[in-house]
């Protein structure tokens, strides 16, 4: 082993060779030159000597502690002196094993491997692909996510990521010849290609041995080292809470789901306004698929006639890619009134159809615009906010003094059924768009339907997962246990037993 030596890799302009240790112009400015170490590996197939360079670091004490580290992992057999690979080049390595593997039907599915050279070729190629692998820090890591935020919403202020902005807007331009439709990132999004980036470093911390540590490993970890939160579990609007929603405003809880009336009541208020996402609205009311499933489900993944329903993709920031979880891909049975509603809705489109003649875009979705192209995630949930405010805005109205349920329609444009339902229905509460789905799983489970199939209704990872969050608020569930329980405790005189609970207890003693 080698002492540290600190060196540049920086050229003389005229002669075009590397300069030597210290001559470098910039050597002696903060950061320009970095530290380095030789290692005495173990000889190669040829039965050569090998030294290989060990570095960068940004200090001695660093070289020192890396390089005492690699003789350690010599001593033990585990020394990789793979040291000059980029990024780039071992993360298409890696790719290549992934799918060699795939190949032969055992390892990821083909859209798991899809989504991660999509990750690879949009985002961590561009961002990290220069980098030596042993050179990255949780730095460039954090740059990558900056830089990404920026994307379509403020290049302008990127400043010292300008560059960074620019190579990842350039790699996301054009995609297999074809322009890409560019909007600005979710943060679900950057943490599904983290998800990727901490794969290919764990695999080259713990299979290839390059690196010593991940360093990406805890960079969405919450602030300040904080315990994680535990999930918001969903909370019934019961009659007593919505009854002091309605006098103070108060929501208890982060995450809420309708009662059955209640979801009936804005169900039937949506058909009755036409709306024209209320065949959207229904089905994931009944079975709760994600926002991005409903808004990707294409037609030829919907059977009214066999009732069925085969959710494989989600639409996320107007890209596809695969569902949430390993079980997001899954055939829903769906009920009769639900295969009306969705006949009503493809007829209502093929009017649209007609209507647009030949400005009609066939985007192959079953919700679309009026012309045909595709809905962003972000319309249903605007859409589903702005149907639950007019619902509680002609409440309103309709209390005032004056208000007919006639003069009530003709100032919201909507059908005199429609405001009858609103008056006679009762009050609507709060909800997101995304607590549908809670709801479905609610009614599902008050329903009767075991755990298992509510848990591969809904697409989730377990149904261990469901039971931990679903199974506190189905507050039926809990009335219809206590009949089973009432019922299943064998007593000869029930009705004995129930007058005698009438009587006056008595003590030890008798008194």
């Amino acid at each position: 082993m080698s002492k540290p030596f600190r060196k540049c890799w920086c050229r003389d302009p005229q002669t075009k060779r590397e300069y030597r240790r210290g001559q470098c112009p910039d050597y002696d400015r903060k950061g320009h030159a970095k530290w380095y170490g030789r290692l005495e590996a173990p000889k190669g197939a040829t039965g050569r000597r090998r030294q290989p360079l060990i570095g960068p670091f940004d200090s001695e004490k660093e070289a020192k502690l890396k390089l005492a580290a690699a003789v350690g992992r010599t001593a033990g057999g585990t020394y990789s002196d793979d040291q000059k690979i980029t990024f780039a080049q071992y993360a298409d390595r890696r790719l290549e094993w992934r799918e060699a593997t795939a190949a032969t039907g055992e390892g990821l599915k083909r859209s798991t491997l899809d989504a991660e050279h999509e990750a690879l070729t949009l985002y961590l190629k561009p961002g990290l692909g220069h980098l030596r692998l042993v050179e990255i820090r949780d730095r460039h890591v954090r740059d990558l996510y900056a830089a990404m935020r920026l994307l379509n919403r403020d290049e302008a202020a990127a400043g010292e990521l300008a560059e960074l902005v620019r190579r990842l807007a350039d790699a996301r331009a054009v995609r297999d010849g074809k322009r890409i439709h560019n909007r600005p990132l979710s943060e679900s999004r950057i943490r599904r290609i983290h998800a990727v980036l901490t794969g290919i470093l764990n695999d080259a911390v713990k299979l290839a041995k390059i690196l010593d540590a991940n360093p990406a490993e805890d960079i969405f970890r919450s602030a300040g080292g904080a315990k994680r939160r535990g999930r918001a579990r969903p909370l019934l609007w019961s009659a007593e809470r919505t009854e002091r929603w309605v006098e103070t405003g108060h929501v208890p809880g982060k995450v809420m789901v309708w009662a059955p009336a209640q979801c009936g009541a804005f169900l039937d208020f949506s058909e009755a306004s036409g709306e024209r996402l209320h065949a959207l609205f229904h089905l994931d009311a009944y079975y709760g698929p994600r926002r991005g499933e409903l808004v990707g489900l294409e037609r030829s993944d919907l059977s009214i006639e066999r009732r069925r329903l085969h959710v494989r993709q989600a639409d996320t920031d107007g890209d596809l890619d695969e569902g949430k979880t390993e079980n997001a891909d899954r055939m829903i049975v769906f009920d009769e009134d639900t295969a009306a509603v969705l006949k009503a809705e493809r007829k209502r489109q093929a009017a649209e159809r007609l209507h647009w003649g030949e400005a009609y875009e066939d985007s192959g979705r079953v919700f679309t615009r009026e012309d045909g192209t595709a809905l962003r995630p972000a319309n249903v949930s605007e859409r589903f906010a702005a149907l639950v405010t007019r619902y509680g805005a002609i409440r309103t109205r309709l209390a005032k003094p004056g208000w007919t349920p006639e003069r009530t329609a003709a100032q919201f444009r909507v059908p005199i059924e429609a405001v009858q339902i609103a008056a006679e229905s009762g009050p609507l509460p709060p909800i997101r768009f995304h607590d549908l789905r809670h709801g479905a799983a609610t009614m599902l489970l008050a329903s009767g339907a075991e755990m298992k199939l509510v848990s591969d209704v809904l697409g989730h990872a377990s149904a261990a997962f469901t039971s931990d969050v679903y199974a506190v608020v189905a507050e039926e569930l809990a009335e219809a246990a206590a009949v089973r329980i009432a019922a299943f405790v064998p007593r000869h005189n029930k009705i004995k037993a129930v007058g005698a609970s009438n009587v006056p207890a008595r003590g030890i003693n008798g008194s």
